[in-house]
């Protein structure tokens, strides 16, 4: 009896297994689910434990052991998703930010989104002028320790924490000064309010930048918005196209292609290299949700996507959730108490339906800045003084994100955004997927004084090579030149030929099925009904007799005629 109980136990045990998750505040939630728990389930119980409603804008992440990051399937069981054996460990992020973030309904949900764009703000991926970035981190100031008191605050106390991965004394004292003068009475709410309005102006606002190569070999960072998909490239914004104009995204092996539809019909197609087949599969994927969730205007306009064309190959992926109308109008339904924001540095609660907050990411000493640790469950790695380093100039969402007019440009040219000249440059600038050794190389051998160089300055140094007369944004929108070959076109050439490939051995696979089945149906005696009904039918009849004997007889000679001279010797 006492055996049986313990191997039920043993059972049971091994039917259940610990799963941790990093919170966006970096405290952990841990919970036992059962083996053959469905992603939806671990996020329900995340949602319950922060008491979340707007809950369609966030997601759950994890890292492979090859360091790829993927976002958790909800459909899917997490056991099959999870490549590495249990324990897990995952990390609660923004999936999808909100196009409006004030527009939220609850201030729990845009405390949430606050604290993502916080984290993006100090890895250096919302990127912005010197004057925006102070502008930022006073408002983070002012929500974290209120009105300033001489009393409390002495001089240099904005130098205590870090808001970015690196600044400067100037932008530390710009800092102070902007929350010591313009900021006095406001609340934490108010703050953080503030801050999510001037974040979402920013064009890096929602971005998670995947590193690339486009079709020259130079590194580009790819990325998809609330608003469109986006290109940076050394210090520029090389193209965005909104959601409206994208018309498909397709990857093979390691390149990735976005198809689009612009003004007055014009096609283009941008064609760039992943790292690695795997962090192109998760690009491609996420530009698949991407574009489904702020495009549909229903979620039952989803269809599954297929990342080729041929039906025997590819990936077929399919978005599962509501589209970002559809959160609006259920959001809007929304009639409860608010619940209660708990901001002090304590544990938080799992009985508590309120969400309670430890320590902010922003509140590192400087002594400590040094020996701020990256989780690798981040999925991230430092990239110092990357090409994404350096701040796209911050604009409103309008107008100004559509290219430049081409009548004062050559044809098909692109016009990047222009840089500002007061730009901080983080050093620390982390990416979603990992970069191989040679692409890290290539893109530090591109810095000047710590900054990436604009496309202009390399042409000045380039001025005696071949792509010295090209534009990158030409490159990256056409995909090919005339005249030209590169190692991309190359590439290219060779996915072409191994699909002519593929396509000629299932034409003949399909030849060879059909030749054996006539082989059956003439020279055969099973006696098969669909067989024996084809034998009767007058078609089959009249090529037995008309075409198939006379091949048969004719083959029949010329091997009895090479059969003689072999049989003579």
């Amino acid at each position: 009896m006492l055996s049986r109980l313990m191997s039920g136990s043993i059972r049971n045990l091994e039917r259940e297994y610990n799963c941790t998750v990093r919170l966006l505040d970096d405290t952990e939630y841990t919970c036992t689910i059962q083996r053959d728990a469905k992603g939806q389930f671990l996020f329900d119980l995340l949602c319950h434990h922060l008491n979340l409603l707007e809950k369609d804008y966030f997601g759950i992440r994890y890292v492979d052991p090859d360091k790829q990051r993927h976002w958790l399937e909800f459909t899917k069981s997490i056991t099959k998703q999870m490549k590495a054996q249990p324990p897990f460990t995952m990390c609660l992020r923004v999936k999808f930010y909100p196009p409006d973030p004030a527009a939220l309904k609850e201030e729990i949900t845009r405390y949430l989104v606050f604290l993502q764009i916080k984290r993006d703000l100090y890895h250096g991926r919302l990127l912005c002028k010197t004057s925006d970035a102070a502008m930022l981190a006073a408002y983070i100031l002012q929500a974290e320790i209120g009105d300033y008191d001489p009393g409390k605050h002495p001089e240099g106390y904005s130098s205590k924490f870090q808001f970015f991965p690196k600044h400067s004394e100037k932008l530390e004292r710009r800092i102070a000064e902007i929350h010591k003068t313009e900021l006095i009475g406001q609340n934490p709410e108010e703050s953080e309010l503030n801050f999510l309005q001037k974040a979402q102006m920013l064009e890096t606002y929602g971005v998670d930048p995947h590193p690339c190569k486009d079709v020259s070999g130079n590194p580009a960072f790819l990325a998809f918005t609330p608003f469109g998909f986006v290109v940076l490239q050394g210090n520029k914004r090389v193209h965005f196209l909104k959601w409206t104009e994208v018309t498909k995204l397709k990857f093979e092996g390691k390149t990735f292609h976005i198809y689009a539809n612009q003004k007055e019909d014009r096609k283009i197609i941008l064609t760039y290299f992943a790292p690695t087949p795997e962090a192109c599969k998760h690009l491609w994927k996420c530009g698949v949700e991407n574009q489904a969730f702020y495009k549909l205007e229903k979620s039952s306009q989803v269809r599954t996507v297929s990342s080729s064309n041929l039906f025997f190959k590819g990936s077929r992926f399919r978005y599962s959730g509501r589209v970002a109308k559809e959160v609006m109008e259920q959001s809007a339904k929304i009639k409860r108490d608010p619940p209660e924001i708990h901001r002090a540095g304590l544990v938080p609660s799992r009985s508590c339906p309120s969400i309670t907050h430890g320590p902010r990411l922003t509140s590192v000493p400087r002594t400590r800045r040094r020996a701020v640790h990256i989780s690798i469950m981040e999925g991230l790695e430092s990239l110092r003084d990357s090409a994404h380093s350096t701040p796209v100039r911050s604009v409103s969402h309008g107008d100004s994100f559509m290219p430049r007019s081409r009548s004062t440009m050559p044809d098909g040219a692109e016009g990047p955004a222009v840089i500002s000249d007061e730009a901080y440059s983080p050093s620390d600038s982390v990416l979603p997927t990992p970069v191989a050794e040679h692409s890290l190389e290539q893109a530090l051998a591109r810095q000047t004084n710590g900054a990436p160089r604009s496309i202009e300055e390399e042409k000045e140094s380039d001025a005696g090579s071949p792509s010295s007369g090209g534009d990158l944004s030409e490159l990256g929108a056409e995909g090919w030149e005339a005249g030209a070959r590169s190692p991309g076109e190359a590439e290219q050439v060779n996915k072409f030929v191994l699909s002519v490939l593929r396509l000629l051995l299932v034409t003949v696979g399909l030849l060879f099925v059909l030749l054996l089945l006539l082989i059956v149906l003439t020279e055969s005696n099973i006696d098969v009904a669909f067989l024996r009904d084809i034998r009767q039918t007058p078609e089959f009849q009249q090529f037995h007799s008309e075409y198939f004997c006379p091949l048969r007889r004719w083959f029949a000679c010329k091997f009895s005629w090479l059969g003689g001279p072999i049989s003579d010797k």
